[in-house]
């Protein structure tokens, strides 16, 4: 019995090892090449073509550089605020969130950064596991560790969903504003950022009183915000 055991054990490492070199592998492929799609993007295409077999997911990759600087601050303002300083991970951040829950009894904070986000978007689904969230902290190690600043947060621009079937900062641009991603004022950028949160449900309720308080809270912040 015991030797099943440790050969089913050394399975499951010798898999776990070589799911991270397949996520590694393509980390360092990103350096100098863009991503397809997203573990996210397919998950969402699957559910819309449920109900639609030709549906299509809104997506147009962009170069950092045709992306406006008031998207750029408004969502770091928004989503975190010292990405240009951190390795990965807000520690601070995820102490305050957990205080929170912990006060309101329930998840209401997450803490996550852009970096934890986008290791979740690229590689994990949206279920919510201890699995997951160990995963999502070891892809983060690696994006952090692969990658400058700058390249992780042109890949989290592009790939982030920002509605129903919508991903990527010129796809959202386009869908809302009708306006490419490079032409966002201020108030757009905003705006985007404060639906990061919950894209589908304010894709629904563009008008949300909710949603208006958190763009002018962006606003207010995003003169404050460094760049990568």
């Amino acid at each position: 019995m015991s030797r099943i055991l440790f050969k089913i054990l050394a399975a499951l490492v010798a898999a776990f090892l070589l799911y991270n070199l397949w996520v590694l592998g393509h980390i360092v492929y990103w350096r100098d090449h863009d991503p397809g799609a997203s573990s996210f993007m397919n998950e969402q295409l699957a559910k819309l073509q449920q109900d639609d077999p030709e549906a299509e997911l809104r997506h147009k990759w962009v170069s950092y550089d045709k992306i406006s600087p008031n998207l750029k601050r408004a969502l770091i303002a928004s989503e975190d605020a010292k990405f240009v300083d951190h390795e990965g991970f807000d520690w601070d951040g995820i102490e305050a969130a957990f205080e929170k829950n912990l006060q309101k009894g329930k998840i209401v904070a997450g803490g996550s950064t852009i970096s934890q986000q986008l290791a979740k978007n690229l590689f994990l689904s949206s279920g919510k596991t201890p699995w997951r969230k160990l995963e999502e902290a070891l892809i983060t190690v690696m994006l952090e560790a692969v990658l400058d600043k700058r390249r992780i947060y042109e890949i989290y621009l592009n790939v982030i969903e920002w509605g129903n079937g919508v991903f990527g900062a010129e796809a959202a641009s386009r869908y809302y504003f009708r306006t490419g991603a490079a032409r966002l004022s201020s108030f757009q950028a905003a705006k985007l950022a404060a639906m990061v949160p919950n894209p589908r449900y304010y894709d629904e309720h563009r008008n949300a009183p909710g949603l208006a308080r958190k763009t002018r809270i962006i606003q207010r912040r995003m003169g404050y915000v460094e760049l990568p």
